[in-house]
This record gives C-alpha cells, structure tokens and sequence, in this order.
C-alpha cells in the first residue's frame, strides 16, 4: 500500500470501528489494507497516492452510467442550489415515483426511503400487518440488509427456524424466521406445509446477487409465486440490485412474475442514498399516513436523491445502454475464462446482463452451500494481485461484479490483460 492511503487508514481506525463504515471495505476477507478513494470519473476510480484502478464495484451496483456522469452531476449540482432538503415534498419526488411505476406494472404506489435496508425492513413490517401474521421465509445466502429479521442463518436443517447471525437480535426475532434454500423450492412447499398459516411473506432476491450472482433455476420464481398465493402470504421482490440493471424496469418483468411488493434501490438513486418499497395498492394503501403501519423518515424522498434518480432513468430510456454494458460483460467473462481454462484453474462463471462473478469452485453453483465450496484463499491472492494490476474486483468472493455504460473495449481489454499477468 502506498504511503498516503497507509496514513489515512490508520486515521480511520481511530474515528470509525474497523476503519469503515460497511465492513466489506476493511478488505478482511482478501486481506492487505484497503485503499482511500481521491476521487473517481467515469469506468476509473483513483487513490490517494494517484494510482488508478478499472472499477467493477461501481458503488456495489447503482453507478450504471459510471462515476460523475455529467447530466446526473448537473442535475446534483442545479438542485444543490435550490436547497439539499425540504422536510415537505417536492415535485421530483413526484416525478420519480411516475418514472418507477411507469417502468415497473406491479408498483402501483411507491414510498421513498433512504436505503436498501430501510425498504426491505419496512415491506416486512407491511406484509405482516397485511396477513395479521408474524413469521417469514428468507432464503440462505440472500442478503436484505442488517435489519434484525433479515441477520438470521439456517438452523440445523431446513424445515427449523432461524439462529441471530449477529450479537444484539432477539431470540424471538429469530424465532419469526424461517429459512429456505434458493433454488430449491421443496424446502418452502415444508415450510408452508408446517406453518403456512404464520407465514406473513416470503422475501428473496430474485437473482441472488448477495453471495455472488447465482440465477434462479427455471421454475422457481414461478413455483415461490404460486406457493404464496395459494397461502394467502405476500411475496416481496427485492431488487435493490436488479431494478433498472438487466433493462429499463425490474427482473420480475423478465421472468414474468408478479410479486406483491417490490424493494428498490442503488441505481434509482443515481449514486445517492436511496431506497424504495412498493407494490399492489390494497397493501401499499395501509402505509401511514393512507393507513396504519407507521414509517417515516426525515430525509426520505431527498431531492438531490431525486434529480439524481431521475437523472440516471432518463438516460436509461436509451435501450443502447443496455446493449452495450450486455456486450461489454460478455467479452469480459469470454476473456477471463479463456485465461482461467489455459492454466488449468477449477472456476465457475457466472454471467447476466451486465452482473458477473468469478466463483473458484468445481461445483456448478445453484446455493448457498455450492457457494460455500469456493476456494476463498485463491479468490484472496488472485484479488491482491489483480488490485495491483490496477483492475478493482469487489474485495470478497460472495460478492457480484458490475459493468457500466462508461466502461469500453479498451477497459475490457486491459482488464484481460491484467488478468493474465494476475494468474502468470
């Protein structure tokens, strides 16, 4: 590590647990010290001692036109002057609410947020009051942030509640969640047949992008929904990564499922912190102050969130864009196994749209527990040197890839190489 970042990190420490303020940044599970953002444009982030690096983090997923694209960087700075925060609604929010359910048939209505985690925790406490039932289903490996329902690992066998995967959960919060394999959709027809009278929902990443990017098996989505429906449980989408990445709208219109409610966030925020939960207007109806389930929040609805969020759709309505980052992917995960296959390395690829994860296992990796069978130790040395090379990958195995629109051929290219000279 350079000197300057060196420096910085260490002062970091002093002020912040671990140096960061999301743990994936401390770089433990590849291991070195991780470097400090100066700042960063287009498909390049660069450190505090000037070194640039080819960036597939891309914020973990919301920068799909890349760092500072100019018009979302004019619409923050126009809005900027027009004041950071209202406290009372604003026309953009209105604006962006149209564009989300225009782009998105199942949101019939929409509430604005300030992250991933804050949706996904308030569509859960919806569905409940919806059902008047208390517990839900997750599936093993699917990530909705750090409220406590959602902290929960398997028990010891499928069909057992959940055990607190973090100090500070309740026992009974545990209690209240169920877990299922993804892919595996026999696991939740037992649960629903031991408790589908409790179950208030089923919450599940519809491309599991949390521990790496594993695809739903064909069927499953469907199966989940007709599960669901069939007991009376609502079914939330969350497509905090997926929403607006793979086209102009969600994954559920791809695989032509309708969930009840669906978790939004990263790219309808343009870069800002954001997040969004909507859905079917008898549920979303109950959302105070329309009904009873209380949520609020000082700063949801931001504008400069907004002129962000808005921003980034109305370049997205260009359907080139998606072509483009689709490609790009493809040459890239074309490239890297070519690498991989020629010096005999055991890897799965796992590749859709412009999302990728390189996964160092044998197994074909379908869950949580094929995920688990990676090589985590030579996913650590190749991420070292592959950061040295100068090509930024997400600092953990379990983690997904992003191509952006500012990405090019050159990019592609270089990263190959890199690559290359990582592995030699």
């Amino acid at each position: 590590m350079a000197k300057k970042s060196e420096d910085l990190f260490r002062q970091a420490q002093h002020l912040m647990p671990g140096g960061v303020n999301s743990p994936v940044r401390a770089f433990t599970a590849v291991g070195g010290e991780p470097f400090i953002v100066k700042s960063a444009s287009g498909s390049r982030l660069r450190d505090a001692d000037n070194n640039e690096y080819i960036d597939y983090v891309c914020s973990w997923g919301p920068l799909i036109l890349g760092h500072a694209h100019p018009a979302v960087v004019e619409a923050i700075c126009k809005q900027a002057g027009r004041g950071a925060s209202y406290g009372a609604t604003c026309e953009l929010e209105i604006e962006l609410a149209r564009l989300i359910c225009a782009a998105i048939p199942s949101v019939e209505l929409v509430r604005f947020v300030n992250s991933g985690t804050e949706a996904a925790m308030s569509a859960l406490r919806l569905a409940r009051a919806f059902t008047g039932r208390d517990t839900i289903v997750k599936f093993e490996g699917c990530y909705h942030g750090h409220a406590d329902s959602f902290l929960i690992k398997a028990g010891s066998g499928a069909l057992t509640t959940g055990v607190p995967t973090s100090p500070g959960i309740p026992k009974a919060c545990a209690e209240k969640t169920l877990i299922a394999r993804y892919n595996d959709i026999d696991s939740v027809q037992r649960l629903f047949e031991l408790r589908g009278e409790d179950i208030a929902a089923v919450i599940v990443e519809p491309v599991a992008a949390n521990m790496g990017l594993v695809l739903p098996t064909h069927g499953f989505l469907q199966e989940l929904r007709r599960i669901t429906r069939a007991n009376k449980s609502v079914l939330i989408f969350d497509e905090v990564i997926t929403g607006f990445r793979l086209h102009y709208g969600a994954y559920q219109d791809i695989a032509d499922v309708t969930p009840d409610l669906t978790v939004l966030g990263k790219i309808i925020g343009g870069g800002m912190p954001v997040g969004a939960y909507g859905g079917k207007k008898e549920i979303m109806a109950l959302v105070a102050p329309s009904g009873p389930v209380y949520q609020a929040g000082t700063l949801s609805g931001n504008p400069l969130a907004m002129a962000a969020g808005i921003a980034t759709l109305t370049a997205l309505h260009d359907k080139k864009i998606y072509e483009k980052i689709d490609i790009l992917c493809s040459f890239l995960c074309n490239g890297v196994q070519d690498v991989l296959k020629a010096k005999g390395f055991s890897y799965k690829m796992s590749r859709l749209g412009s999302m990728f994860s390189l996964f160092f296992t044998d197994r074909d990796v379908v869950d949580f527990d094929s995920v688990m069978t990676c090589d985590t130790k030579t996913f650590a040395r190749f991420y070292r040197k592959l950061l040295h090379e100068g090509v930024f990958f997400p600092p953990s195995q379990f983690e997904t890839c992003f191509i952006s629109a500012a990405h090019s051929e050159q990019d592609i290219e270089q990263t190959v190489a890199a690559i290359k000279r990582a592995i030699a």
